[in-house]
Parts: C-alpha cells; structure tokens; sequence
C-alpha cells in the first residue's frame, strides 16, 4: 500500500490507557517509520465538545503529550502539534461544513449516544465535530487515516466530503482511505462486553500506562472472568478471558495460538498475574520517561509549538487553494 501522507490526531485526555495505547498509539510509533510525511495532533478543539474545566484541559494536554513522546512518537521523523495552533483547521471545518448535510451528521452514532451525556440536546459543536474531523484529514491532503472500528463511519463522512467539494469545483481532494488496526478492541477489565475507557466509573477497569506496577496487578486481579479455569479465546462466549488473552498478545508481541500454548495448564487466577507482568514489562521505560517529560513544561510545549509552526507551512497553500476555488479570492 503506497502511503503518501498519514494524519491521526488523539483528544487530551491526560495520560493514554492500554487501548488507546495498544489500538492507536503503538501503530502510530510503526507509520512514522514507514512513511515519509506524517501528521499526528493533539485534538484539543475537539475535547470541548464535552464539557471542560481550563486547567484541567491544559494539564491534560501537556500530560499527553509527554505520554505519546515517551511511547517513542519523535517530532524529528513526523509532525506532531496542537490541533488549535493551526487555525486553518477550523476555518476549513467551516466550508466542509457547509458542503454536509445535517441528516447525515444526525445519523452519526457517537452523536445519539453522546447527546445523551447533555440530557439530550446536545451542543452544535458535539453535531458537527466529524465536520472538523474530515477538514483536519483533508487540510494536509492526507491519502490514509489510522483508524478504529468506532471511527470508520466518520472517516467515510470525509471520504464523502472530499469527494462532494471535488465534484462541485474540481479533483483537489485525495479521498483518504482507513488503515484499520489489527489490535482486537481491548475491552473494560470489569465489563468486557464494552470497550475499555477513561470516562468508565470504575476505576478498576482502566488501566493507564502510568499505573504503577501494584495498581496494574490489582486491576487484573480484579478482572471480570468467569467460573471455567482453563485459559482459552472465545470472544463470544468467554469474554473476560478472551480480552486477556487479546492484551497479552499485544502487550507481548506474541499470537493468540503462541499465547494459549504458553498458558496451557495455567488457571485464569494464575494467567492474570501473567498478563498483568507483561504489562508491567511493558510499560516500565514508557512510565519513566513520562515522568521525566512531566517535569519540563517548557520542552512540551516547544514540541507542540515547533510542529504546529511546520504544519502551518504544509497546511496554508492548500487552504489558501481552497479559498480560491470557493471564491474567498
């Protein structure tokens, strides 16, 4: 697959969990290697279409960004910047927007299931957020988007997009396309029939990549299984197994039949304890330098800054082709 350019962007939410770790960012680390122009932003435009208190939100910004330098993202081989420092962003969302139509953001699922955390009214901004979402692909004329399975239908609403604003004044828009993860969704430790998240109010079923060793093995001590001990992959009808057997795969490289094969004979009290040391292994360097990073602001906030300065250059001819062809000059 020729890849000509890749843009990917993760809200700040503050330090990454093992999903987002495992589904996103680890892939993220490999693209940068195999291709020569890469994008990757912190999407600090989008975190506001939920409510948020300032301080919190520029804490959380910095602590992502140490997290996503610590797990090896080098600004030296992509762009890496802060989604509002470029302002051609939201001024592109702007003419996309009004290139889409409210029926189809409408139908969008994020948008019934999050409006009900806004006792279901919902914000103008939670609507048209995908709006953004596709100008933050297009402004770069990305040609491939890392993306999960909860993202495939917003990224076919940019693909529609692309296509509608070069029907109506010309091919300008490559029509980006998805690399999927190959990562099985990495599931809540305490309810695996759901994805694993921040926001879940457990605190048992999230694991962050800056857990200490003793908070990872008290999580997946505490991981929802079942009553058969035999370690085993059946999605369907052993969840809870199953999603440590995904993570530890994962975590170790390994396959899911090399995994089964390591753990014949292990009870799934004893494979949780497994599973959580790989993890641990894992995120041993990951969790040192993030603490290193924390300490120096200043050095954040300059990657930021120095990647939003480089992405300006590459975004503003193609906005400012934009503005010619909708007939701003």
């Amino acid at each position: 697959m020729v890849m000509d350019r890749i843009f990917s962007g993760i809200q700040p939410t503050g330090v990454p969990h093992l999903g987002n770790y495992l589904g996103a960012i680890q892939n993220w680390v490999n693209l940068q290697e195999e291709c020569s122009s890469v994008l990757y932003s912190i999407m600090d435009m989008h975190s506001l279409t939920m409510p948020k208190d300032p301080a919190v939100l520029r804490q959380n910004i910095l602590d992502t960004t140490a997290a996503i330098l610590a797990c090896g993202i080098d600004p030296k081989k992509c762009f890496f910047f802060r989604q509002s420092l470029v302002p051609e962003h939201a001024e592109l969302a702007w003419i996309l927007g009004c290139l889409t139509n409210v029926p189809r953001l409408l139908r969008l699922p994020q948008w019934k299931m999050k409006r009900a955390c806004q006792n279901n009214e919902g914000t103008v901004g939670l609507l048209t957020y995908p709006v953004l979402q596709a100008a933050d692909i297009l402004l770069y004329k990305s040609t491939h988007v890392p993306v999960g399975e909860d993202q495939v239908l917003h990224l076919e609403l940019a693909q529609d997009i692309a296509q509608h604003f070069n029907k109506k004044y010309g091919e300008f828009f490559p029509v980006p396309k998805a690399i999927l993860s190959t990562t099985k969704k990495i599931k809540s430790l305490r309810d695996p029939t759901v994805k694993m998240s921040k926001s879940d109010p457990q605190k048992l079923a999230t694991v962050n990549i800056a857990d200490s060793p003793d908070e990872i093995v008290l999580k997946f001590r505490k991981a929802v299984t079942d009553f058969t001990s035999e370690v085993t992959y059946d999605p369907a009808s052993r969840p809870g197994v199953s999603n440590l057997v995904s993570i530890h795969a994962a975590v170790t490289g390994l396959s899911i039949k090399e995994v089964l094969h390591q753990s014949a004979g292990l009870d799934t009290a004893h494979y949780k304890i497994v599973v959580a040391e790989s993890v641990i292994q894992k995120f041993a360097p990951i969790r040192n330098e993030i603490k290193k990073l924390q300490e120096d602001t200043s050095y954040l906030i300059k990657v930021l800054e120095d990647g939003a300065e480089k992405a300006k250059e590459l975004a503003a001819p193609i906005y400012q082709e934009v503005r010619r062809l909708v007939g701003f000059q």
